[in-house]
This record gives structure tokens, C-alpha cells and sequence, in this order.
């Protein structure tokens, strides 16, 4: 076996689809024996939305999103920033649970040939337990997606250092026959959350008839399962009320944590998502998780074909490591937002809020919600191709490195060899003669230089 990825969530489904469109067949390997049915994330935002679209995916997944297209606005911890005033639509997404989500990629995976073992858990190095029993699993690398608290990191020995939050959070969705509108003329509650000096309440809706609702104190965490009464109580504490939460659908409760692998490979391990990276607010860690995986999965496939060496794994961890670290900073700040309490808090809200107003310091924090990254990332061009328009996106579908010829030359044309697709092209937004962009959207190389080209290409980072 050449490849087995631990975790059947988003990433780890996502991370599979890719190496198979790179020409590898993993095994996907989940220990729960059916899919996570918890909606812990209710959509997805940022460059992640332009790289479904590559993959030809974002058509299916926005036609079942209750909303997909450019944010006007998005929040920044309790910070509300208004896009409206930007011109172009700095972050675009779409608003789809994650059961649902993780179903259609699962869904892809399949699609493409990808083995799904569910109720599998790897116990240790090379040994999985199964619903018969042990067996050994021989592969050449191991992918842990399986979540921050990682079997995959811990037989690495990747340490995974931070912080975790002293407040905890009880969360849950409520089917109910009311109004939302009850819970803002009755209880003087605002969508979102709610500050009152014992913690925080939240309360919104994306489904009619679903309440989603939350309680953050400082308390310990107590054993055993969530259960209703718990959740009531802890409101109760918070807001000095009860809600009229009505049926729960499902409940959690969880502590926040801002973690940081310190590398992302230990040899034939890499990590990728919550195995990672885990981020204290924000709504961050899907999106982050979904583009490791498109930035792994070529360069894992690469090396396994034989196609490139071991650095062309090292990359990876440099590629996408400062990344999180980039996001782990601004979700901090987010967190703090929330959390600081009395004058100190108030003041610190006062002033985002203020700077909020301004139009760079908005396009700079919309800037860190779509993509800490600085990879130059190719744009969707407009190109026309034997005569007919397509775009970028339509032509990236098999995830494969590509130059695009948009000046008819056929020495950048030998220069590019057999091992990337060549796509002759016009395109009047371009003054280069050529663009060589990676599986992932990164634009390796543009100009006219035959030589470059060549070297680009037999370079581990091509």
C-alpha cells in the first residue's frame, strides 16, 4: 500500500480525491464505524471556495448551500466587517454543514476509486484494529487527518504546543416550532453572541425551524456525555433565564484550544488538518485543513510515482506551516475579542470596531479570513482555447501542472516536456508568454525564457 490516510472527515476525504486524481490509490482508514453526523462547521470561505472550483465541485456543493456567493460582510471575533464598501467581493463561500458536506466528498472519493474502511482505528505503528480484529497495515506513508487529538502525531513523536482556553463551551442545535424573532424581542438577545458578566450566549439560525445556541463560561468540564439539563443549567448561570430551546438535535460541549504541530512530516508521517493546526475562534480550521490537503496531495503522489524526491515533501511543511501559524495569530486576536471582560474589553472592541469602519483595514482583515497565504495563486483567467472560451478553473478539473502557451510557442512547448499538460491559449489579461501553475493553483513560473521553464519544472518545489 502506498498510501493510508487516517480520518474520514473533510480533509481526509479531500486529501484522498487528490492523490487519486494524482494517479495514487489510497485507503482511507475512520474508527467510527459511521459517518460524524455533528454539524460542527456550517460552511466553507476564502481561496478553499476557488479550489472546489478547480476540482468542478463548487457548482454541486452551492446548488445544496443555503447560500453561496460573495459575504457582504463576516465577522471578525465581535467585530462585524462590511465587505459592501470594498468594491470587489473580498471573500466568497458558501453556508453547507459539514455532515453534508463531508457526504459529498465522501461521495467523490468513491467516485474516484478510493477504499473507505469505517470502524478501523490505527492502535499503533503499522497495526490497525478492526470490527474482525488486528491486522497489519504496510504503507509507505502515513497521513494523519484524524483530528487534534492525533494517534497519527502522537506515533510520530510531533509535539503539539499552545494553549488551551479556561472557558468552556456548550453548544448545540434545537429543533423548535418558534420564531426566531422570540429570542430577540423576548429575551433582548442579538444573533450571534450575546456578553453578560458571567459569559456568553449565542443564538442564531441558518435552517427554519433550527435553533443554534451556545453558552461559553468558566467551569469545569464535567464527565460523561452532554445532556439537556446541563446545557439549560449552564444557560441559566450565564443569562439568569431559561431559553424555550425546544427538541435538542444534537449537543456538544468542547474546550478551545490554539495548537500548533511543530512540523508537519516526521519521516514517512505527515499530518494535515485539526492533526495540525487547531484554532481558538474564527471559523478557520476547515478551510486551512481543505487547502493542506490540495498543497499535499500532488506532492505526495509525485513521490510516490517516482516523479519527484523526498524535498518535494519537505515543502509542504514550508508551504503550508506558516500558514496556520498566520491564522492561529488572527483567530487569537479574534478570541481575545470575545474574551476580555470589563473596561480593558470594552475599550479593545471600541477601537476594532472603529478601525472597522475604514475600508484598507477591513480589505487587510479580509485579506487574513480568505487566505493567509502568500503563494502566488493563479487568477480564474478568461482564456479561449481552439476557438472556444473556458476559463483557468475548467482546465485545472484533473488536477494536474499545466502550461498555459498563450503566445503559440512551441520551443516553451518541447522546454515543458511530457510531464505537464500544455494548453495553448489567448488570454488578453496576461503580458507573459506563458504561465506554469501547480495542481494547487500556485503559479510556479511565467515568462518566455525556454531554459527557466526547463528548470522550473525539474526543480522539487516545480
Amino acid at each position: 500500500m502506498d498510501v493510508a490516510v487516517i480520518g474520514a472527515g473533510p480533509v481526509g476525504l479531500m486529501l484522498a480525491a487528490e492523490l487519486r486524481l494524482g494517479g495514487i490509490t489510497p485507503v482511507v482508514l475512520d474508527r467510527r464505524a459511521t459517518p460524524d453526523e455533528r454539524p460542527r462547521a456550517n460552511g466553507l470561505g476564502g481561496r478553499i471556495a476557488e479550489q472546489l472550483d478547480h476540482r468542478g465541485l463548487l457548482e454541486k456543493f452551492a446548488a445544496e448551500a443555503a447560500f453561496a456567493g460573495p459575504f457582504p460582510g463576516f465577522p471578525f471575533g465581535p467585530v462585524p466587517l462590511d465587505f459592501t464598501k470594498l468594491g470587489s467581493p473580498p471573500l466568497r463561500g458558501l453556508m453547507l454543514q459539514q455532515p453534508r458536506l463531508e457526504a459529498l466528498l465522501g461521495e467523490r472519493a468513491v467516485e474516484l476509486g478510493v477504499e473507505i474502511r469505517r470502524g478501523h482505528e490505527l492502535v499503533d505503528v503499522g497495526t490497525v484494529l478492526g470490527p474482525d480484529g488486528e491486522y497489519r497495515l504496510d504503507a509507505e506513508y502515513v497521513v494523519g487527518c484524524d483530528g487534534a487529538h492525533s494517534r497519527v502525531r502522537d506515533l510520530a513523536g510531533i509535539g503539539f504546543p499552545g494553549t488551551t482556553d479556561d472557558e468552556l463551551l456548550r453548544f448545540g442545535h434545537f429543533r423548535t416550532d418558534r420564531p426566531f424573532d422570540l429570542f430577540t424581542t423576548a429575551y433582548g438577545l442579538n444573533r450571534g453572541w450575546n456578553r453578560r458578566p458571567a459569559g456568553r450566549v449565542l443564538v442564531t439560525s441558518l435552517t427554519p425551524g433550527v435553533v443554534i445556541a451556545g453558552v461559553r463560561e468558566v467551569t469545569p468540564e464535567p464527565s460523561g456525555e452532554p445532556t439537556l439539563d446541563e446545557f439549560r443549567e449552564s444557560v441559566r448561570r450565564v443569562l439568569g433565564a431559561d431559553l424555550p430551546l425546544g427538541e435538542p438535535l444534537w449537543l456538544s460541549r468542547t474546550v478551545s484550544s490554539a495548537r500548533l504541530a511543530e512540523r508537519y512530516r516526521a519521516g514517512r508521517f505527515l499530518l494535515a488538518g485539526d492533526a495540525a493546526h487547531v484554532f481558538p475562534a474564527g471559523g478557520s480550521a476547515l478551510n486551512v485543513g481543505l487547502l493542506d490537503a490540495v498543497n499535499l496531495g500532488w506532492k505526495l503522489a509525485a513521490v510516490v510515482r517516482g516523479e519527484a524526491g523526498e524535498a518535494l515533501l519537505d515543502s509542504y511543511d514550508a508551504e503550508r506551516r506558516p500558514v496556520a501559524a498566520r491564522t492561529l495569530t488572527q483567530t487569537r486576536v479574534q478570541a481575545l475579542l470575545e474574551r476580555l471582560t470589563g473596561e480593558d474589553g470594552d475599550a479593545l472592541r471600541t477601537l476594532f470596531g472603529e478601525l472597522a469602519a475604514f475600508e484598507e483595514p477591513t480589505r487587510h482583515l479580509a485579506g487574513l479570513l480568505r487566505d493567509a497565504d502568500e503563494l502566488p495563486y493563479v487568477a480564474d483567467l478568461p482564456l479561449t482555447v481552439d476557438g472556444e472560451k473556458t476559463r483557468v478553473a475548467e482546465i485545472m478539473r484533473d488536477a494536474r501542472t499545466v502550461l498555459f502557451d498563450l503566445a503559440d510557442r512551441a520551443d516553451l512547448r518541447e522546454a515543458a516536456g511530457s510531464r505537464v499538460k500544455i494548453v495553448t491559449a489567448t488570454c488578453p489579461e496576461v503580458v507573459e508568454d506563458a504561465l506554469l501553475v501547480r495542481p494547487d493553483g500556485v503559479v510556479a513560473w511565467r515568462g518566455g525564457d525556454p531554459a527557466a521553464l526547463r528548470e522550473v519544472i525539474g526543480a522539487p518545489g516545480r
